[in-house]
């Protein structure tokens, strides 16, 4: 990977704290998928932490989907085409969404941090940013794991064994 990552993250909900470190670890999940996929160039990402009904309004208005979810990605970029910043140069890909209060719920269901739980939500979500589509299954929702667990494993967020892949 080469190039400067910008990762700008904000906190628009007031349910849930945000465990010190969190910041941090998104920052470096965002690095670690750019690099896994040796992408080129510098980049900018926007990471915002919003509650459930927050992410219900984007579901509906963007999906048609009334109802509330754990993570929304916009991506800015078709076909590895994206976005330039003017001021930076930065190829913008795009917006990460997270309900903290549906992470926290997700963590205690599979038994992990919630640090485990965001820090894979940002991953996953990085991945559609960049392309990656699982709603169909198959071969490329296989990918897409492999390539979360890859990422989660080097950043030491090694998922337990009570994991298992739930429809989205």
């Amino acid at each position: 990977m080469t190039g400067k990552v910008k990762v700008i993250i904000t906190n628009d909900q007031k349910v849930c704290k945000i465990p010190t470190g969190v910041r941090l670890l998104v920052r470096k999940c965002c690095h670690a998928v750019l690099s896994l996929e040796e992408f080129d160039g510098a980049a900018e990402i926007s990471v915002t932490f919003v509650d459930d009904d927050a992410i219900q309004t984007l579901n509906k208005q963007f999906r048609n989907i009334d109802a509330s979810t754990d993570v929304l990605s916009f991506p800015l970029g078709e076909n590895g085409e994206y976005d330039i910043n003017p001021d930076t140069g930065a190829k913008m890909l795009g917006d990460i969404v997270i309900s903290v209060p549906h992470a926290e719920q997700q963590a205690e269901t599979y038994g992990h941090s919630l640090q485990r739980e965001i820090g894979f939500l940002t991953v996953h979500s990085m991945l559609h940013l960049l392309g990656y589509d699982h709603v169909n299954g198959g071969i490329e929702a296989v990918r897409m794991r492999e390539k979360e667990e890859t990422v989660l494993t080097q950043l030491g967020l090694k998922r337990n064994a009570s994991y298992y892949m739930d429809k989205e």
